[in-house]
């Protein structure tokens, strides 16, 4: 019997194997912390070798879906957290944004212009709005990546 398993049990058929992100990051919602995730998206894109173009796409989708985390996802004075994965699969990169906030809804206060989600369905090959399997809203983003890698 082969022990694949971290207490020697083989995992079943019928659990979920999920894969660990090629980059993963949770800081608290503040403003400040978008320019962190925009610089950890600007290394790690760079070292995939993506296009100019490509890289400038990624980090303004990227920037558009946090920022909406942080204005939009807690009420005032409330405190939450901020995710970002992203993975790499042959030639597209998904990227989630994540948080534990009030969701997606319609806000007649909102201080913002409500062009950021539908800029990132421009920048991105394809946009999900959701919840995840632990009830955090999630934008799911992918870019395909392949055309502008460059070749050595």
């Amino acid at each position: 019997m082969a022990d694949d398993g971290p207490d020697g049990a083989v995992p079943s058929t019928s659990e979920e194997v999920s894969r660990t992100p090629d980059l993963e990051l949770k800081l608290p919602a503040r403003a400040e912390n978008v320019a962190v995730i925009r610089h950890a998206f600007g290394g790690f894109a760079e070292a995939l070798s993506v296009g100019e173009q490509t890289l400038a796409d990624i980090k303004l989708a990227v920037t558009e879906a946090c920022t909406n985390v942080v204005i939009h996802a807690y009420e005032d004075g409330e405190e939450g957290d901020l995710e970002v994965d992203a993975s790499l699969d042959d030639e597209r990169l998904t990227v989630v944004i994540r948080d534990n906030g009030r969701g997606i809804v319609p806000r007649p206060d909102s201080p913002g212009l409500g062009l950021g989600l539908p800029l990132i369905a421009t920048l991105a090959e394809s946009l999900e709005l959701g919840k995840d399997h632990g009830d955090h809203t999630e934008v799911r983003m992918t870019f395909r990546i392949d055309e502008d890698r460059d070749l050595l």
